[in-house]
C-alpha cells in the first residue's frame, strides 16, 4: 500500500493489503457491523412478536370464568359406641388341701439299759411299716402304697428322698465327647515336627497351587492305636485328603482320651494345614 494512503485506510485494509481478499475472511470482517445489526433486529422483532401472542390469549383468555361450586357438605352425627366392661376373671380353683402321708418314725437304735428305753424310742413293729412312710418323726396320714425308702437326714421335715439310680458308663464304647481329648504324644510342638519330617505335599496341588486346610477324623483306642481314618472336609482335588490321611496312619500311637479316669476310645478330629509358601 502506498504510504499517501495509509492515512485514509482503515485497519481492515491495512491487514489484507496485498493478501487474497476473495478468500472470505476480509468480507467476514468488513460486513461484520452489518450482521450483527440485522441479527439484533431479527431477535428484537421475534420478541415482540411473542409479546403480542401472549398479550391477545391473555385477554381472550380473561373474558372466561369459571364458578367453582361449593356443595355444604351435611355430616352425620357419630355415635360412640360404648365400650363394653371387661368381664371378671373368673374365680380361682377351690384350694384342695394337701393330704398327709403317714410318717412312721424309725431312727437307727441305739443300745442302752433296759429301763432307760423311752415309749417314743421304741421301734416300729414290722407289719406297721409296709404301708406308711419311714421318717424320722410321727405324722398321721393317709396310708403310702409306694416303696418305702431308708431314713435319711432331712432337718427334722419328715421328708425322706428316695434312693438315687447309679448310671452305669459303657466304658468299651466309642465316645464322641469325653473330658480329655487324645492326642498327639509330646503335645503340638511334637506334632509340628512329625509333619516336617514326614509331610509331602502333592505334586498336582503344588503345581495347581492348591491349599487348604483337611480336617481328618479317626478313632483312637484305649491303647493309643489309630484306625477309621477318613477325611471329612477339605479340598477334593490335588490329593490333598489322601496326604493327609496317609499322614494320619503313619503317625504311630496317640495318647488316648481320658472319661471319669480311664482311657476309653474315642473319635479324634485332626486338621493338616496345606499352604504353599510365597516366594
Amino acid at each position: 500500500m502506498e504510504a499517501n494512503k495509509v492515512l485514509h485506510s482503515s485497519i481492515l485494509d491495512i491487514v489484507f493489503d496485498g493478501r487474497n481478499k476473495e478468500y472470505g475472511a476480509y468480507d467476514l470482517r468488513k460486513n461484520y457491523n452489518k450482521r450483527l445489526l440485522a441479527s439484533l433486529s431479527a431477535m428484537m422483532g421475534v420478541t415482540g412478536l411473542l409479546f403480542v401472542i401472549f398479550f391477545v390469549v391473555q385477554n381472550n383468555g380473561g373474558t372466561k370464568k369459571e364458578v367453582m361450586m361449593v356443595k355444604d357438605v351435611q355430616l352425620e352425627q357419630v355415635v360412640e359406641e360404648k365400650k363394653s366392661e371387661p368381664l371378671p376373671p373368673p374365680p380361682p380353683p377351690p384350694k384342695v388341701p394337701l393330704q398327709k402321708i403317714e410318717i412312721t418314725r424309725f431312727t437307727p437304735p441305739k443300745i442302752v439299759k433296759d429301763n432307760e428305753v423311752k415309749e417314743e424310742d421304741k421301734p416300729p413293729v414290722q407289719e406297721k411299716l409296709e404301708d406308711t412312710r419311714i421318717g424320722t418323726i410321727n405324722q398321721e396320714g393317709i396310708k403310702d402304697e409306694g416303696i418305702t425308702a431308708p431314713p435319711v437326714s432331712d432337718a427334722g421335715k419328715g421328708v425322706v428322698e428316695a434312693p438315687k439310680a447309679k448310671v452305669v458308663e459303657d466304658y468299651d464304647k466309642t465316645f464322641t465327647k469325653v473330658e480329655i481329648e487324645s492326642e498327639y504324644p509330646g503335645g503340638p510342638a511334637a506334632w509340628l515336627r512329625y509333619l516336617n519330617k514326614n509331610f509331602h505335599y502333592p505334586d498336582d496341588a503344588l503345581a495347581n497351587e492348591i491349599q487348604g486346610v483337611v480336617m481328618v477324623q479317626f478313632i483312637v483306642d484305649k491303647d493309643g492305636n489309630v484306625s477309621d481314618v477318613q477325611a471329612v472336609s477339605g479340598p477334593e482335588e490335588g490329593g490333598l485328603r489322601a496326604e493327609a490321611i496317609r499322614v494320619i496312619r503313619k503317625s504311630g500311637t496317640w495318647i488316648p482320651a481320658i472319661q471319669n479316669g480311664r482311657k476309653v476310645k474315642s473319635y479324634k478330629r485332626q486338621p493338616v494345614i496345606f499352604k504353599i509358601a510365597s516366594a
